[in-house]
């Protein structure tokens, strides 16, 4: 099951990982992000590629080497698919004989795209293309290449789950969505995309970060923030995409 697409962007240095499949809560299964690495695991999932090979990776390992290590070390390895992303921004990825069809990764300066049990080698090939092409923040460009391989056909059994994770130099997540089980679960993560940029990342923006364990404090920019935001959205004539209850008494 399951493609993947694992990058970093070059200018703001984020890390992120974007996945969609046709199995339940795939953004809870695939991903392990950290503060300058990242793993995809996926295929039959070993959890313990991600949490073992994010620790490694994290502390200066090459990434080929540590998937050398686990190919060594896993009996299931045949089944398994990943590929991961080191602290130096090397890429690697293996893709198991016994993976189904069609299945298989690519790599390429700034990211890597997996998959398995996909309509066909055009999806992963999409999926970096269009990631590739896109211009804008780490989040929306990764969701664009997932969008793009779900055009090329996507995984070949149907729809279900989708996850989507960014990280900003810091062990947690600047921004974390998943759509655990949905008929269109890329339209879904879009639209908590957009929810998000009407609140949320403006908070984030102001989280402690690790030289900085008080963050901000100040809320005023934050409301400024949002004013602005939703006052751009109303001239546009957009409503808001939440499904939140009102905060009005």
């Amino acid at each position: 099951m399951t493609w993947s697409i694992v990058a970093r962007d070059e200018r703001t240095g984020e890390i992120g990982i974007a996945v969609a499949s046709r199995f339940f809560a795939c953004g809870a299964a695939v991903p392990y992000v950290g503060a300058n690495a990242a793993v995809a695991t996926q295929a039959f999932v070993n959890p313990l590629w991600g949490v073992e090979g994010l620790a490694r990776l994290k502390a200066g390992e090459a990434a080929q080497a540590v998937l050398e290590d686990f190919r060594a070390r896993d009996g299931g390895q045949a089944l398994r698919q990943s590929h991961m992303m080191d602290s130096h921004g090397a890429f690697a990825a293996h893709t198991g004989d016994d993976c189904t069809p069609w299945c298989g990764h690519l790599i390429r300066s700034d990211h890597s795209v997996a998959g398995n049990m996909l309509a066909g080698p055009e999806v992963i090939e999409e999926t970096s293309r269009t990631f590739a092409e896109t211009q804008g923040p780490l989040a929306n460009r990764l969701l664009a290449a997932m969008q793009a391989g779900e055009a090329a056909g996507g995984d070949k059994r149907g729809r279900q789950a989708a996850g989507l994770t960014i990280h900003r130099g810091q062990d947690y997540a600047h921004l974390s969505l998943r759509v655990d089980d949905h008929d269109d679960p890329l339209a879904e993560l879009a639209r908590l995309l957009e929810v998000a940029g009407e609140r949320y990342l403006m908070v984030a923006e102001t989280f402690p970060t690790a030289d900085n364990f008080s963050g901000t404090t100040d809320r005023r920019h934050i409301d400024a923030a949002i004013a602005a935001a939703e006052d751009q959205r109303r001239a546009e004539g957009r409503p808001s995409a939440s499904r939140a209850t009102s905060t009005e008494a």
